[in-house]
């Protein structure tokens, strides 16, 4: 007789032990930290910056990045999924990057970490895994985690994107329905979940201080010179099949009706017409103890 899996701890509304969902994770921390310009804000001074944490760190992506530009400072990533830190962890081993660590954590509960342990806490798409209700406990974690003057970023972005495409434009629209129903919308109504919305207010509510706000977009339009169209259409191509075990198990499409969307977004986004943004935006400020 089969045997049913183990319930998942997780929250992530996509598998998190998934080597598929790997693979967008790796996709993904490329073009967004190539469109943020690089791996910190400008106002960083890294010459004080000895210790950084990245939360749900995925494959590791940022933390091996940051290792291997900076061999001074010490890196650590945290990620709820196993598969994750293990392929991380070995990245690092063969990269010889041995200012680089990787924890299995829950970043719902209380960080396994003494307080005044960072100088720098990275938290980047975390939508996927957080409700509204658990931000506030989290932003309070990586304050009492973080040294005086130590600095949190948070990067979200709402949706896969703003397209010329009627299928896209309603997969977009029944996800935010789905996150609404399922409980991870800040918006009651809209195509927005309004996460982005809602970075400067939890930095503000929690006490940080100097608090910036910078805004990126990414033309991947069919016909654009540089590499983002590829980059992005591959990982909202993985996004989009990923994305239908959540979609239709919340109850707000059939899983036909998802099927028939989805091929015709990714014919639509093959059209040499295909026209295309995406927005995510980051929010950072200081801790003052």
């Amino acid at each position: 007789m089969p045997t049913e899996p183990p319930p998942r701890e997780d929250t992530y509304i996509f598998d998190p032990e998934s080597g598929t969902e790997m693979v967008r994770l790796t996709k993904q921390h490329r073009i967004v930290t190539r469109y943020m310009g690089g791996l910190f804000p400008e106002e960083v001074d890294l010459s004080a910056v000895q210790r950084v944490l990245d939360l749900a760190c995925g494959p590791g992506g940022w933390v091996l990045d940051v290792a291997f530009a900076y061999p001074k400072i010490e890196v650590v990533g945290v990620d709820i999924s196993q598969a994750m830190t293990s392929y991380a962890r070995a990245q690092a081993q063969v990269q010889r990057l041995h200012n680089a660590a990787f924890n299995t954590m829950n970043i719902l509960k209380p960080l396994e970490f003494d307080d005044d342990s960072f100088d720098f806490v990275n938290a980047r798409m975390l939508a996927g895994v957080l409700s509204p209700k658990d931000w506030p406990g989290l932003i309070q974690e990586c304050k009492r985690i973080l040294r005086p003057g130590g600095m949190l970023r948070l990067t979200e972005a709402d949706d896969m994107g703003i397209t010329n495409s009627a299928a896209f434009e309603q997969l977009v629209i029944t996800g935010a329905n789905a996150a609404r129903k399922a409980g991870r919308s800040f918006f009651p109504e809209g195509r927005y979940s309004g996460t982005m919305a809602m970075l400067g207010r939890f930095l503000r509510g929690a006490g940080f201080q100097d608090i910036h706000q910078q805004a990126y977009m990414i033309d991947w339009s069919a016909d654009t010179p540089s590499e983002a169209y590829a980059a992005s259409y591959e990982n909202i191509m993985i996004a989009v099949h990923l994305l239908r075990s959540f979609m239709v198990g919340v109850g707000v499409i059939s899983p036909e009706r998802y099927d028939e969307l989805a091929q015709q977004a990714i014919i639509d986004m093959q059209s040499p017409d295909f026209c295309a943004i995406g927005l995510f935006m980051s929010a950072w400020g200081k801790v003052d103890k």
